[in-house]
């Protein structure tokens, strides 16, 4: 289900990387709005020109339809967002959009000191910032292939952000040794050529601008998950469609970003910053000074320990013979006790038998005795109907009587203890939260509000009602589950009535029509694909087994719906 979605009146809004600044982006990105804009005159299109945090910001918070950005911080929100590329920039100065980006390491043309990658070892290098894609983790990827590390080989690693012209001008003035830019930049800046040169340049077939790196794939157009497929659709078929231009820029089909994929996975940052976990050589090499001091004191309190157990055992040693009897001793005790508890069992045994053997001797007794009647009269022949009659009546009563003997005694056998107990409602949602969170992977964030007074409790099955809670807890997470983070929290709510405890479970998802509701608690009902539909119903018949209710309502004060516990409270 779409969390948002955009009307024909609504603005679709594009956000830019502005890696130039914005006046730079406007002039680049200006005719491919104004052709959506005389293509599609019953949408309103607007530009938003943002760098990298504005751009997530923007994604995040839902402000934008579409994104342009590099194909590094697209990789990202794609893991992050789920945001999802429809096409790919082409036509540019290369003839394959699948390798278009490239990083250019520049230096001054008059540093003859500097000539290849490897001579930027303890220099300063400039960089828009470490999000960069062609700013810098292009070039990163390429000086850990020459086992050079940024943060630890260069004597400086500059950030002097957004427009990527600011690297430029820190080389020139001389605040930097080198800096990264992307590739084609200098070409396009014919009065900045002359004045700057490329360290190690690529002999690149079909690739006219000067490049330290390998190149990747150009810039994607990509949809958000709230973007109707409608819009996206119409904007992937008008931007294909158009014919090429001087001014604006040209589409192809996605292409494949799994080069992206692998430089993030090699440098262990962005979707595969997990892989950074610290091994053990790593941290010997950074701390091995605290490592020896420890093995040292270590070592020392071996040599102490040994020292103690060594008095320890010649200090015991006269122990041994009065522990060794004293343990003989426990075990003829232990011996006796385990006789002791078995003739009590025994004698218990025993007098089971006889109470039921006593019980039952008399209803049997009497039975055999009306049965010996009947035939000393039959033989007599003084049987008549009554004494048949009175006999038969007598040994119905009497197995009866034996019947009801063997009844109680079942009953006796099947006796249990009560389950229920009194226990604070705070303390039952609380375990019932610890479980649901322990059971999923990636489970959502779960408020509990309690506005109990300290120490109010309810008599409760725990276990029911944790069952309870647990199914509204699950039901919360799977309507909300495909949405964005922030509607995928629950609130679980602990408030008292006059006479009740209610328990409330609050979900944002996108709510039930009515006509769902109303059938929520209905055995076998359910509006899951692969559901039973009996959860809501057991949950139902707990309730009612103690006393209570269970009930659903649409939220009045935003999206998602309402379950709620309602419990008696007997204080």
């Amino acid at each position: 289900m779409l969390a948002a979605t955009v009307r024909a009146d609504d603005p679709v809004r594009i956000g830019v990387l502005a890696f130039r600044g914005a006046e730079t982006t406007v002039s680049e990105w200006a005719p491919m709005i104004e052709r959506l804009r005389v293509a599609l005159p019953q949408r309103r299109f607007e530009l938003l020109r943002l760098d990298h945090d504005g751009l997530r910001q923007a994604v995040a918070e839902q402000r934008v339809s579409f994104v342009i950005t590099n194909p590094g911080h697209y990789v990202e929100l794609e893991a992050e967002f789920g945001v999802s590329r429809i096409l790919t920039l082409a036509g540019g100065r290369t003839s394959s959009p699948d390798r278009a980006i490239g990083s250019a390491v520049i230096v001054r043309a008059d540093r003859n000191d500097l000539v290849e990658l490897a001579d930027l070892r303890g220099r300063r290098l400039a960089i828009i910032g470490r999000e960069g894609f062609g700013g810098f983790q292009i070039v990163w990827r390429e000086l850990k292939a020459l086992g050079i590390d940024p943060d630890v080989d260069l004597a400086a690693l500059q950030s002097v952000g957004l427009p990527m012209d600011n690297v430029l001008d820190a080389v020139e003035r001389g605040e930097a040794d080198a800096g990264v830019v992307r590739s084609c930049l200098l070409e396009s800046l014919p009065a900045a050529s002359g004045r700057f040169r490329v360290l190690s340049p690529l002999d690149v077939a079909d690739y006219p601008c000067a490049t330290t790196t390998r190149l990747y794939p150009d810039w994607p157009v990509a949809a958000l998950r709230h973007t109707p497929p409608e819009l996206a659709r119409e904007l992937a078929i008008l931007l294909l469609s158009a014919p090429a231009s001087a001014g604006a820029p040209s589409w192809s089909v996605p292409a494949d970003y799994q080069t992206v994929h692998e430089l993030f996975r090699e440098l262990e940052i962005g979707p595969y910053a997990y892989l950074r976990e610290p091994t053990l050589m790593a941290l010997a090499s950074r701390y091995w000074p605290w490592l020896m001091a420890l093995a040292a004191a270590l070592a020392g309190w071996v040599i102490y320990t040994v020292h103690v157990e060594h008095l320890v055992h010649t200090r015991t040693s006269a122990l041994r013979a009065a522990l060794a009897e004293r343990e003989a001793l426990e075990a003829r005790m232990r011996a006796n006790q385990e006789q002791a508890d078995h003739l009590a069992r025994l004698s218990m045994l025993g007098e089971l038998s006889g109470t039921l053997a006593h019980e039952l001797n008399q209803p049997l007794a009497s039975i055999g005795n009306y049965a010996s009647s009947l035939g000393r009269r039959a033989d007599n022949g003084r049987l008549t109907e009554a004494a048949v009659r009175e006999a038969a009546t007598e040994i119905v009563g009497q197995a009866e009587r034996a019947a009801a003997i063997l009844g109680r005694i079942r009953a006796f056998a099947r006796k249990r203890a009560a389950l229920r107990e009194r226990i604070a409602p705070g303390a039952l949602a609380a375990e019932a939260v610890a479980l649901f969170r322990g059971v999923l992977a990636n489970a959502p964030t779960v408020e509990i509000i309690d506005t109990l007074p300290p120490g109010r409790s309810i008599e409760v099955d725990p276990l029911q009602i944790q069952q309870v809670l647990l199914n509204l807890l699950k039901n919360g997470y799977d309507a909300s589950r495909e949405l964005p983070a922030e509607r995928q929290r629950l609130v679980l709510q602990i408030a008292a009535g006059s006479a009740e405890v209610r328990i409330a479970v609050r979900d944002f998802g996108p709510g039930l029509a009515p006509e769902t509701a109303a059938r929520l608690f209905e055995p076998f009902f359910t509006t899951k694909p692969d559901g039973l539909g009996l959860g809501l119903a057991i949950c139902t018949t707990i309730a009612e087994a103690h006393g209570g209710r269970l009930s659903a309502a649409a939220a009045s004060d935003g999206p998602g719906m309402i379950f709620t516990l309602t419990l008696p409270d007997h204080e």
